[in-house]
């Protein structure tokens, strides 16, 4: 009908395509989520990432959720591939620089734990060790943590948690003695604290704490672990 337009599959159509219409031409291949797809086959391929600037990039993402220590950074970038040249190259970098300082990191790790989990020397020597810190550098971050101040943070932890302990003192003794061992207290250390806590508790405690022979029970007790390592 004059007047009418005339119906395509296009839809209405008023006429030709207008500039910059893209109505029916040929759209680039997209991917998943609006991404491009991969490339035609004979297309060029994208440039190789430099080796370097990934185990950089590996690098910041490990040391953005916490500090690390050189071994720690190391096994990261074994684990993703890094060449041992590559990954040693951006580490010795990162050491002049001290972006990585492991007596850094071992000071921080002993105040942090020693102060927040009350864990005591033997206890994060071992940490350190597991995070492939040297041991004359572990030994010098340890050396600010004396024996005096074991026995009070051991004797504060015993007070803590002596308020929502129960039970007979002997059993208390017993539990109470093996927190502060697997914290990493020597036994005369742990024994000690347990027992001035307990003497100053009750009375009943105090009666039974009177007949706790501490250093008697540290040697048997440094006896016995001697033997588990044997």
């Amino acid at each position: 009908m004059a007047g009418r337009r005339a119906r395509t599959g296009r839809g209405w159509d008023a006429g030709p395509p207008r500039a910059g219409d893209t109505t029916g031409a040929p759209q680039p291949r997209r991917g998943r989520r609006g991404r491009a797809a991969e490339p035609e086959p004979g297309e060029a391929p994208a440039p190789p990432r430099d080796e370097a600037e990934l185990a950089r990039e590996i690098c910041l993402r490990q040391l953005a959720t916490r500090p690390r220590t050189r071994a720690e950074l190391a096994g990261a970038l074994a684990r993703r591939g890094i060449s041992e040249e590559t990954a040693e190259r951006v580490l010795d970098r990162y050491d002049e620089v001290g972006i990585v300082d492991d007596a850094a990191f071992a000071r921080a790790w002993v105040s942090s734990r020693h102060n927040g989990r009350g864990l005591a020397r033997r206890a994060l020597a071992n940490e350190l060790r597991q995070k492939g810190v040297d041991g004359e550098v572990a030994g010098a971050a340890l050396d600010g943590l004396d024996e005096e101040t074991e026995a009070e943070t051991a004797r504060a932890l015993v007070d803590r948690k002596l308020r929502t302990t129960r039970g007979e003192p002997d059993a208390v003794f017993r539990r109470l003695v093996g927190m502060l061992a697997r914290k990493g207290y020597p036994a005369g250390v742990a024994i000690s604290a347990v027992k001035d806590a307990l003497a100053a508790q009750s009375a009943e405690a105090a009666e039974f704490a009177e007949h706790i022979d501490a250093d008697a029970l540290a040697d048997a007790e440094n006896d016995l672990d001697a033997r588990r390592h044997d």
